[in-house]
């Protein structure tokens, strides 16, 4: 079972080298380059989209993820390309894909600055609507006393 799941391990790593190869090679379509581009660089990249300390999301990217996009992105490119970028993945160390790094980094960033602006458009709402009530009722109370 061990022997099994490094076995898979490996394939998998060989296919995002040789992903990463495509994703640079003119002759891949372009659909299949951009998918093998960014599935390359998401897998090569330090900093995943969902971080593996929050409890189960964290590493389902990486469990189903991941290799779903491999997947993808292999089955997108012609056969024969795809053999020759593995022949040439499996004589490839790991490349330091920067890009990716910034793509995840832009993606946090513009999530994290869509919720705090969310965030600050509702605690707006909601600080107009209590000031909104407090001015009614001084205006009822106001009424009241002219009355009265």
């Amino acid at each position: 079972m061990l022997a099994r799941l490094r076995h898979i391990a490996r394939i998998l790593k060989r296919d995002v080298l040789a992903l990463w190869i495509a994703g640079r090679d003119p002759r891949v379509p372009l659909v299949a380059k951009v998918l093998a581009a960014c599935v390359a660089a998401y897998a090569l990249s330090p900093v995943d989209l969902i971080p593996d300390f929050i409890p189960v999301l964290g590493l389902l990217d990486d469990l189903l993820i991941v290799p779903a996009g491999i997947w993808l992105a292999v089955r997108s490119i012609p056969v024969p390309l795809m053999a020759e970028f593995r022949e040439r993945a499996a004589a490839v160390a790991r490349p330091a894909e920067r890009r990716g790094l910034l793509i995840v980094l832009a993606l946090w960033v513009g999530a994290v600055a869509l919720a705090l602006f969310l965030w600050l458009e509702l605690a707006d709402d909601v600080l107009a609507k209590d000031f909104g009530q407090v001015e009614a009722a001084q205006q009822r109370e106001a009424d009241h006393h002219q009355r009265g």
